[in-house]
């Protein structure tokens, strides 16, 4: 199993490889496995569509999760101060202190918190923190098929993930916010810009048809 390289005062982030995710959807089922979210309920998913037009046409695909921002929309909202920041940067939640108010997925401009019909409490990505912290990979990392997901501390400059950044032109989503994000996408404006050719699948939050 690969180990995390931690620096003394680590930042973890997520770099993802736009041109090389085939919308497997591994990532949404080994997260969903191994965090136990609710039924219609994911932590991480793949928005796809097609673009192009005849014959030129390709699918494309835009995994989406929390990207725990270092200034977040939805924790200075918070009544309870469910919401907080460990210190290696990822935001989480306090399900004992979470009242279920919503202010915290309206917040949300990335749209990636969910909230548990029968408990009334929030969930959201947590970079899997129960393995991160201890020096694994986050769950939808270890199962990607084509290795589209880079995980590791941006604070440490000889980690993977800092290198590689090093290396690339990476772009972030909501480019408006205050403060850094911890996700980061290698092709986000090429896929986001090109024409759409069918519908969005989108994943995410699936509401219950009873």
């Amino acid at each position: 199993m690969t180990q995390l390289s931690i620096s003394a005062a680590p930042r973890f982030g997520m770099l993802i490889d736009l041109s090389t995710c085939v919308s497997c959807n591994a990532c949404t089922v080994a997260c969903k496995m191994e965090n136990e979210t609710p039924t219609g309920r994911f932590s991480t998913w793949v928005e796809s569509w097609d673009t192009g037009a005849y014959p030129d046409v390709r699918r494309a695909n835009l995994p989406k999760l929390c990207n725990h921002c270092e200034d977040a929309p939805c924790q200075s909202v918070c009544p309870t101060g469910a919401t907080h920041t460990t210190e290696e940067g990822v935001v989480l939640v306090d399900r004992e202190r979470c009242i279920g108010c919503k202010y915290c997925m309206a917040a949300c401009p990335f749209q990636v918190r969910w909230q548990d019909e029968s408990t009334g409490e929030v969930g959201k990505c947590t970079f899997c923190y129960h393995r991160t912290s201890q020096g694994m990979q986050p769950k939808c990392v270890s199962t990607c098929i084509t290795n589209s997901r880079l995980f590791g501390d941006l604070n440490d400059p000889n980690s993977d993930i800092s290198r590689r950044l090093a290396q690339v032109d990476a772009e972030r989503l909501h480019t408006e916010l205050d403060g850094e994000v911890a996700v980061y996408y290698l092709g986000l404006s090429e896929t986001l810009e090109a024409p759409v050719a069918s519908g969005v699948c989108r994943g995410g939050l699936i509401e219950s048809t009873r």
